[in-house]
């Protein structure tokens, strides 16, 4: 019997969405406890491990990667051309791009700003809710809807204009730095959605795609690339490859779902996807001797371990929600999973306002196993908050 399922959307992808972000939230929370075990945190760039903080932002590329192809396609039906689309990409891009620089350049805000670094951060959230927030589709508030969007761009030049970063000592203005975890998932997408909208469902191509941004990554670590030191400065690859390559796992597994979903077996498709994982545990195990494991560093170890994990653990759900239809118990986290920018954005605000109001658990509650207790429910509060401001007409869209 072969599979009836849509080609249009899978369960599974959103459920996906909605846990990573769950435990993206739960582990961006961990610097507030103490006693928090080894395996939870990140692991040191010096260190040739990975602990389980390490796991949840590649797994988030992986997922970025299995949308791409259905949304693209989700366009296409409505008669979107390729020039609209790259259009709509492109705006995409330069939306995660620009809340990943303000987002990157607070971490290293100097408290010599004229308005208080907690005080940034918030009208910086609220800049970027302006800006892109889902406002009702109603024509006769259009000037309204405008006025908002063009008042949260003044918000954040406002807030590029006083800025300043660094020591007392070296104050500087606002850097590209790293570009934040929005700005690593923005070039990501931009890759690699524009080298699906130029392949296609082409499967041959798009794991020739996957295996490219491999090979760069083992080149940069080798040493091969050194002859293009002059324009690596300028022009490069997000993480030598290892961002894009997560993405571009995600679009292999998603090619495969879309052009033989109604010719093969579901129980096939869970096997390719098993082998996928296996075929990548196998390049991070077996480049680990050479370079080791570190997110820090983006090996070609903790690339091949996390696709290996993504490919796996989206084989579960795929196979738990879309094939079995047990798919209630993640209705709790339904926003984080519809509403994943909103909730990523909201702990911005909740920290800084907690800041500035003095508030602070007990040390009881924020260590150990209570502590983690604490923060799993913490992220919980935050999808239903999520859940919550979204039905008030309070949701993000890029």
């Amino acid at each position: 019997m072969t599979s009836k399922l849509s080609i249009t959307r899978l369960d599974s992808i959103d459920i996906f969405r909605a846990l990573t972000m769950f435990l993206m939230i739960f582990v961006n929370d961990l610097w507030t406890l103490e006693g928090v075990p080894h395996w939870l945190e990140h692991s040191a760039a010096k260190d040739d491990a990975m602990g389980f903080s390490d796991i949840i932002f590649p797994c988030f590329l992986f997922i970025v990667g299995l949308s791409i192809p259905f949304a693209i396609a989700n366009r296409k039906s409505k008669g979107d051309s390729d020039l609209t689309i790259v259009k709509h990409i492109a705006e995409r891009t330069f939306a995660l791009l620009l809340m990943g620089i303000f987002t990157v350049n607070l971490e290293s805000a100097n408290d010599g700003m004229i308005i208080s670094t907690y005080v940034w951060e918030i009208f910086m959230v609220i800049g970027f809710f302006l800006i892109w927030n889902v406002y009702p589709d109603k024509p006769e508030n259009k000037s309204i809807y405008s006025l908002l969007k063009f008042i949260g761009f003044l918000i954040l030049i406002g807030l590029a204009v006083i800025y300043k970063g660094g020591e007392d000592d070296n104050v500087v203005w606002m850097q590209t730095h790293w570009y934040g975890i929005l700005g690593l998932i923005g070039w990501s997408y931009l890759i690699c959605a524009l080298v699906y909208l130029l392949i296609g469902d082409n499967v041959a191509l798009i794991v020739l795609a996957w295996v490219f941004f491999a090979v760069f990554s083992m080149a940069d670590f080798s040493g091969a690339l050194g002859f293009l030191h002059r324009i690596r400065p300028h022009v490069w690859i997000v993480g030598s490859g290892s961002m894009p390559g997560f993405a571009m796992g995600g679009i292999v597994a998603s090619v495969i779902y879309r052009k033989y979903s109604k010719q093969i077996k579901p129980a096939t498709f869970l096997l390719i996807l098993v082998g996928l994982g296996i075929l990548s545990f196998a390049y991070g195990f077996g480049t680990r001797p050479f370079w080791g494991i570190s997110k820090i560093r983006a090996t070609p170890a903790w690339v091949g371990i996390c696709s290996g994990i993504s490919f796996m653990t989206f084989a579960f759900f795929y196979w738990l929600t879309d094939l079995k239809g047990k798919k209630s118990w993640a209705e709790i986290l339904k926003p984080a999973g519809t509403s994943t920018l909103t909730c990523y954005l909201i702990p911005y605000v909740w920290y800084a306002v907690i800041t500035l109001a003095g508030i602070s658990l007990p040390i009881f509650l924020r260590t150990g196993m209570i502590g983690i207790i604490k923060s799993l429910l913490f992220s919980l509060i935050i999808v239903l908050i999520t859940g919550l401001i979204n039905k008030i007409g309070i949701k993000l869209k890029i």
